[in-house]
């Protein structure tokens, strides 16, 4: 029978994601990290009224996915989650240990993949680092308490991407505000 409903096809994709998942977790979160990621940054460039696509951020955004975006959050949950059984416990530690290292590692690597040099990428992280970790701290928590608590471990990381599509919205917006900042005080 021919998959005619929107239903079937959504059943599908879910079954091949939870597949993949069991089969090859990094490989599938890295390339849900990716999807998400480059899906965030295009979206963002379209809201903004761009004419033409910054393919270099989009390239930025997908890499940064695929390298760091899945794979390091993934051993992050499977470490930690070994460590520490309280949510509210496990919550801190990825609030106040885990969160501020990633968005360094995010705003400068995010530089880096577009091609800037080391001196501008620790520029822009220096630009960026304080309004975007205040942000993810103030906007993000909420959503990560919820993460930890309630959504089932196999989950997590598709939860995270989830809401990684919005913030990747919001990082790509901060991050272009910057950028035409610094193209008008040259």
């Amino acid at each position: 029978m021919v998959l005619s409903k929107p239903r079937d096809i959504i059943y599908e994709l879910v079954g091949a994601y939870f597949q993949r998942l069991y089969t090859s977790p990094v490989k599938t979160k890295a390339l849900t990290s990716c999807v998400f990621a480059t899906l965030g940054n295009l979206i963002s460039q379209k809201l903004s009224g761009t004419k033409y696509l910054n393919q270099d951020s989009l390239v930025a955004f997908a890499l940064f996915g695929l390298l760091i975006g899945g794979p390091v959050p993934h051993y992050f949950y499977m470490y930690v989650t070994r460590f520490v059984r309280h949510p509210l416990g496990f919550l801190l530690i990825e609030r106040l240990l885990y969160t501020p290292g990633f968005v360094a590692l995010a705003l400068y690597m995010l530089a880096r993949f577009e091609g800037k040099s080391h001196e501008v990428s620790q520029d822009q992280l220096k630009k960026l680092y304080w309004p975007t970790l205040v942000a993810n701290l103030k906007y993000l928590t909420l959503l990560q308490y919820i993460n930890i608590r309630f959504v089932p471990p196999v989950l997590r990381v598709l939860f995270v991407n989830a809401v990684g599509l919005l913030w990747s919205i919001y990082l790509a917006n901060q991050r272009a505000k910057v950028t035409r900042d610094r193209s008008r005080n040259m």
